[in-house]
């Protein structure tokens, strides 16, 4: 029996891979708008959202482990955007808040909106929210599975 082929168009994991990288590019107008990476932008609001984390609890927000997350805190730090700090109930803790240049971002990055959601789903959305619900379902699923 021959084996079976590996193809990477029959590939779902290729296809969210693919797909994220391309909205990743297309928020790059975006993002170079307000100085920042994608990974950075999603700690940025993640602390917009709830300002005071711990690296541990952000990195549990991002999916990120503390390995990729601390270079990324240490980048925004030196921009000006983050100071971090220990905890003082729990010196094993390392506590992550905005300064006021991070919260200045805040309003700047409300006034910028990724335009081609709206085109890559012809103006629906609930296709987008629809799509946006199902590949968290999957998240979810998976993540459930892998104990």
């Amino acid at each position: 029996m021959p084996e079976p082929a590996l193809d990477l168009d029959d590939f779902l994991c290729f296809a969210l891979h693919s797909a994220a990288q391309a909205a990743v590019r297309a928020n790059k107008p975006m993002l170079d708008a307000l100085g920042l990476t994608y990974p950075q932008y999603l700690a940025m609001v993640a602390l917009w959202a709830e300002d005071g984390q711990t690296v541990g609890g952000l990195g549990g927000r991002l999916f990120l482990e503390s390995s990729t997350l601390t270079p990324l805190l240490k980048r925004l730090e030196a921009a000006g955007l983050v100071k971090r700090a220990r905890c003082a109930e729990d010196e094993r803790q390392v506590r992550v808040s905005l300064t006021e240049e991070g919260r200045a971002l805040h309003d700047k990055a409300r006034e910028h909106h990724p335009a081609w959601a709206a085109r890559a789903f012809g103006g629906d959305p609930g296709g987008a929210e629809a799509l946006k619900e199902g590949v968290v379902a999957l998240r979810d699923r998976l993540l459930a599975g892998r104990g």
